[in-house]
C-alpha cells in the first residue's frame, strides 16, 4: 500500500515527525518499507506568468520570453520548450536557483541575457517528461514556491501489509490505526447520500449470490467526461502509484484509495437490460482493458448484461463496455465480493489488479453505497452530470457474519505479561471502532464490518498489544529454578557436528528441499520423486531424495561468478517414498550430512605446490569427523559419482553414506569444469559417539616390525588390511600400509604393500621369540587367504 504523507495527515496529523510516524506504523504491523520524497530537493523555482512570448533573432528553435515571477519588473528567459505559450503558467528556476545538478546563472544564450530557466518536469526530478515545460494551474499564485504549489516536500510512504490487514489498504484505514495509535481524532471524508435528479435506473439480478452477496449500480447522465483531473487527486493518485487516465476512471482509483471499496464505470450505452452477476456460459469469452481476451473459469463470476459479459467480477473491466472521451452517461458499479470468489482468478490468467488484490483480501461488506455516493459527489462537482436513485441487491444469507468474541482479562495480562487496567482496555479496542461490551472477567468484542481478522481471543490481545505498543511491554528475564539437564557421551550436537566440519575449511549452506525432478534423476536415479501439489516455482516441483543436487547447484553457481575453489557441507532431511517407514506411511525423511570439495586441495599460497582436491582428501575429512571409529570405505556405485572413483562408507560393516568423484557425465551437463569430489552420510551414524574406555599407558618400549607383502595386482587393501587386523593378537598395537611399489623386481601382474606393525604389552617387554611368532601368524593369514607372500 503507498500513499502520500500529507493525504494521511489530512485524514489524521499526529505531532510527529516523519520518522517517528514511520516507526510508529512499523511497531503497531504495518511495515514501513519505503520512506522518499516525491521530489529531490532544489530551491530557488517559483510559479512565473508567461507574459509574451517572441522569436529569437538568431536561433529557429529559440523564443524570447517576457516572465512574471512576482518581482517588480518581468525577466528576460531565453526558452527552447515546443509547448511555451504566452498566457501559460510555468515554473521558472531565478538566477541563483539550485536544481538537481545544475546551478542557474545569468548567461547569454545566443547573444540573448537569459535571466533564469523555464522548467520542464525532467529538470525538476518529478518525471523523465522533457518534452515541454511543466504547465501549472491557471489559478497558480505568480511569485510563490513551486514546492509549495505543487507540495514537493511531501513523502511517498510505501507499507508492507500482511494479508489479513486488508482494512489498509486504504489511507482511510491506515489514518484509523493512525488514530488509535495515537489519540488524535480522525477527520474522515464526509460522505452524504446525493439525491437523485433523475429517475433512471438499471434492475441488478444476482443470479450467483454466493459469489456476488451485494452489489450497488447508479446512473449518472449528462456528464462531461473530457474535464480534467483536478491536480490535487491527479497528485494524491499518482504518489500512490496509479497513473492518471481520465477524471471518470481517476476518481473510482481515488475512492479504491481513500476509504478502500473498488468501483467500476461503464459506459451506460453500451449496456442492454439489466446488470446480471453469473457465471460464465461454456466457452464464454471476454476482452479486457488491458487488451487480453479471456476465457474465464467455470467458477469465476461475471458482471453482464441481458446480451453480453461486461467485466470479470472484482478483476478487471472489459473493452467494449469501458469509459471513453464520448462518454456521456455511465453506470457506477460498487460490489462485495468474498475472498473465496476472487482468491486466485487473476494470477491464474496472468496478470494482477488493484481491485483483485483487495478484494481477495477483504473488503468492507457494509461500504459499498457509502463508496458509490462518494464518487456520485466527486463526479457531479467536477464534470456535472443528474444521477439516478442507487440501486442495491443483496443476498443476506451470503454476507460475512460478525460473530462476538470474549476476551477474559486475565487472559490478556497472562499472554502479554502485564496487567493493564479494564478501562484501558475498553478505550484502546473502541479506539479501532470494535463494538465492546463488558461482562463478567472481560469483555464481548463484535468486530467491525471492516476487520475480516479478529475472530478468537488471541485477535484481541494481539490488537491490545499493538496499540499499547510493543515497546512499552517490559522485556523481564523469566524467574524459574533452572536444572542441569544431563549430557550424552554417547551422542554428540549437530551443532558439534557443523563446527568440527567447518573447521576443516567447509562452509555450511541451506538449500531447498524442493529442486528440480532432473536433478532427483541425475543424482539420485529417483524415477519416482514426492511430487509437490502447489510448487512455489516450476523449477521446484519435488522434494530432494539427496543432498548432492543442492550442493552441485551451489558449486555451478560459484563457477559462473568465477570462484574456483569451493568447499561446502549441509545438514538437512531428504524425503522418499517407502512403505511403513515412517510418521507418515509411505514416506521417509532421514537426516543426512552432504559435503563437496572443488579446486585447489589448498587456498593459494608460496609454501606449498598447487593441486586439485582428490579422493583421498575428502576420506580423511570423512575420517577425522568420524575419528576415533575406524571406517571401511569398499568399491561401489552410486548414480551421481564416477563409477571407478566411488565407495561406499561403512561403519562396524553397515552402509553409512558414499563418497567419491562426481560423474564426467554431470560434470559436463552442468557445466562444472572439472570434477568435485562430493560425500553423503547418514547423520544419526556421525553424531553417535563410542563412550569413553580407560586404556592402560604402556610403560614399557614398542617393538616395531616392517612387513612388505607381494599381492596380486587386483588385491584391494582393505580386506587385506581387516583380516590381519583381524588375526592380530592383543599386543599388536598398530597395523598401517605405509607403502605401495610396482615396478622392477615384481611381475606385471603383482604389487608390493608394505605394512608398518607396533607391538607393545603393558606388563612387560616384548622378546624377539614373541614377535616373530606375531609376524609368522600375519604372513600365514596373509599367504592362506589373501595369496600373498613375503617380498624378497
Amino acid at each position: 500500500m503507498q500513499f502520500s504523507e500529507s493525504w494521511l495527515r489530512s485524514l489524521c496529523n499526529p505531532a510527529l515527525s516523519n520518522q517517528e510516524l514511520c516507526h510508529l506504523l512499523t511497531m503497531a504491523g504495518l511495515e514501513v518499507e519505503e520512506n522518499e520524497p516525491v521530489a529531490p530537493e532544489f530551491s530557488g523555482v517559483v510559479v512565473a506568468h508567461v507574459l509574451t512570448v517572441d522569436k529569437h533573432p538568431d536561433a529557429d528553435k529559440l523564443k524570447l520570453c517576457s516572465v512574471d515571477v512576482g518581482e517588480a519588473a518581468p525577466l528576460q528567459i531565453v526558452c527552447g520548450a515546443p509547448n511555451v505559450a504566452a498566457g501559460m503558467k510555468v515554473p521558472c528556476a531565478r538566477v541563483g536557483a539550485n536544481l538537481p545538478g545544475i546551478e542557474i546563472k545569468k548567461a547569454k544564450v545566443r547573444g540573448i541575457e537569459s535571466h533564469g530557466m523555464l522548467c520542464s518536469a525532467r529538470e525538476l526530478g518529478l518525471s523523465e517528461d522533457h518534452g515541454g515545460l511543466l504547465p501549472l494551474a491557471a489559478d497558480a499564485v505568480v511569485g510563490e514556491d513551486i514546492r509549495k504549489h505543487l507540495d514537493l516536500d511531501d513523502r511517498r510512504i510505501t507499507i508492507k501489509l500482511t494479508p489479513n490487514r486488508a482494512d489498509c489498504l486504504s489511507v482511510l484505514g491506515v489514518a484509523r490505526e493512525l488514530s488509535a495509535l495515537t489519540g488524535v481524532p480522525l477527520s474522515a471524508p464526509e460522505i452524504k447520500p446525493v439525491a437523485a435528479a433523475i429517475d433512471d435506473q438499471r434492475a441488478i439480478q444476482l443470479d450467483a449470490p454466493a459469489s456476488c452477496p451485494r452489489y450497488c449500480g447508479r446512473i449518472v447522465r449528462g456528464v462531461n467526461a473530457n474535464v480534467p483531473t483536478p491536480e490535487w487527486m491527479k497528485r494524491r493518485i499518482e504518489r500512490s502509484g496509479i497513473r492518471s487516465i481520465s477524471f471518470l476512471v481517476d476518481v473510482t482509483n481515488y475512492v479504491m484509495l481513500e476509504i478502500g471499496q473498488p468501483l467500476h464505470a461503464f459506459d451506460d450505452a453500451e449496456l442492454a437490460g439489466a446488470v446480471h452477476v453469473r457465471l460464465p456460459a461454456p466457452g464464454e469469452k471476454l476482452l479486457l482493458l488491458n487488451e487480453q481476451t479471456v476465457t474465464p473459469a467455470a467458477d469465476t463470476a461475471l458482471i453482464a448484461d441481458d446480451e453480453k459479459p461486461l467485466a470479470m467480477a472484482g478483476i478487471m473491466g472489459g473493452e467494449h463496455s469501458g469509459i471513453s472521451d464520448s462518454t456521456r452517461d455511465l453506470f457506477l458499479e460498487s460490489a462485495y465480493f468474498p475472498p473465496a470468489a476472487i482468491a486466485g482468478k487473476a494470477r491464474a490468467l496472468g496478470f494482477s489488479s488493484d481491485a483483485a488484490h483487495r478484494y481477495e483480501r477483504g473488503v468492507d461488506f457494509e461500504l459499498q453505497r457509502r463508496a458509490i455516493e462518494r464518487a456520485t459527489q466527486l463526479i457531479l462537482e467536477n464534470c456535472g452530470g443528474q444521477s439516478g436513485p442507487v440501486v442495491e441487491a443483496a443476498a443476506p444469507d451470503h454476507l460475512p457474519l460478525r460473530r462476538p468474541v470474549t476476551l477474559r482479562s486475565a487472559r490478556a495480562a497472562k499472554v502479554l505479561g502485564i496487567a493493564l487496567p479494564d478501562e484501558r482496555i475498553e478505550a484502546m479496542l473502541k479506539s479501532l471502532g470494535l463494538q465492546v461490551e463488558r461482562v463478567a472477567g472481560g469483555f464481548r468484542v463484535t468486530p467491525p464490518s471492516f476487520r475480516f481478522d479478529i475472530e478468537i481471543e488471541e485477535d484481541l490481545i494481539e490488537e491490545i498489544a499493538r496499540i499499547h505498543g510493543y515497546d512499552s511491554i517490559p522485556s523481564l528475564p523469566p524467574v524459574a529454578r533452572v536444572a542441569m539437564m544431563p549430557a550424552s557421551e554417547s551422542k554428540k550436537s549437530a551443532m558439534a557436528l557443523r563446527r568440527q566440519v567447518a573447521a576443516r575449511g567447509y562452509h555450511e549452506v541451506v538449500t531447498y528441499s524442493f529442486v528440480e525432478a532432473a536433478w532427483e534423476s541425475d543424482f539420485a536415479a529417483n524415477a519416482a520423486p514426492v511430487v509437490l501439489a502447489n510448487p512455489i516455482a516450476s523449477q521446484m516441483g519435488v522434494m530432494r531424495s539427496t543432498l548432492v543436487g543442492g550442493l552441485v547447484g551451489t558449486l555451478a553457481a560459484n563457477r559462473k561468478r568465477q570462484i574456483d575453489r569451493v568447499r561446502v557441507f549441509e545438514i538437512g532431511r531428504c524425503f522418499r517414498r517407502e512403505a511403513g517407514a515412517g510418521p507418515v506411511d509411505g514416506f521417509t525423511q532421514p537426516l543426512r550430512v552432504g559435503g563437496l570439495a572443488a579446486g585447489a586441495a589448498q587456498p593459494e599460497q608460496w609454501g606449498t605446490t598447487t593441486r586439485r582436491v582428490d579422493f583421498y582428501d575428502l576420506k580423511a575429512d570423512v575420517e577425522a569427523v568420524f575419528a576415533p571409529r575406524r571406517l571401511e570405505f569398499v568399491k561401489a556405485a552410486h548414480p551421481a559419482l564416477h563409477p571407478g572413483r566411488c565407495a561406499e562408507v561403512r561403519l562396524d560393516g553397515v552402509c553409512v553414506g558414499h563418497i567419491g568423484e562426481l560423474h564426467p557425465r554431470w560434470v559436463q551437463k552442468y557445466e562444472l569444469g572439472t570434477a568435485p569430489v562430493v560425500f553423503e552420510l547418514e547423520l544419526p551414524a556421525l553424531l553417535a559417539t563410542p563412550f569413553p574406555a580407560y586404556v592402560e599407558v604402556s610403560r614399557f618400549p614398542a617393538v616395531v616390525r616392517d612387513l612388505a607383502l607381494v599381492v596380486p595386482l587386483g588385491q584391494a587393501l582393505a580386506p587385506l588390511l581387516a583380516g590381519l587386523k583381524a588375526a592380530a593378537p592383543a599386543i599388536v598395537r598398530d597395523v598401517a600400509l605405509f607403502d605401495v611399489y610396482q615396478g622392477k623386481g615384481l611381475a606385471e601382474s603383482e604389487k608390493s604393500l608394505a605394512f608398518r606393525i607396533v607391538m607393545q604389552d603393558t606388563q612387560r617387554t616384548l622378546e624377539d621369540a614373541e614377535v616373530d611368532a606375531v609376524i609368522a601368524d600375519l604372513l600365514a593369514v596373509a599367504g592362506r587367504d589373501f595369496a600373498a607372500s613375503l617380498r624378497g
